[in-house]
């Protein structure tokens, strides 16, 4: 319990320190993390995997917004 709550400090702590790099990351890391878990105790990996999918995800949410808006002006 104490691993847990000291990693969860640290990631907080790290994530606060990070500019808006990290979108889509962050929520992509929690579901992948719980996934993991889940799957066979592979929480870290899951987490890693997760924010990687979340990052693609939300770049490709904002190329799409973006382009959507060139295409209405």
């Amino acid at each position: 319990m104490k691993f847990l709550s000291t990693s969860v400090a640290c990631i907080a702590l790290l994530t606060a320190s990070i500019p808006g790099f990290a979108a889509g990351c962050l929520k992509g890391a929690a579901v992948g993390g719980v996934a993991g878990h889940v799957a066979g105790h592979h929480g870290a990996v899951g987490a890693a995997a997760g924010c990687a999918i979340g990052h693609h995800h939300a770049a490709k949410k904002a190329k799409a917004a973006s382009a959507a808006t060139a295409a209405s002006q």
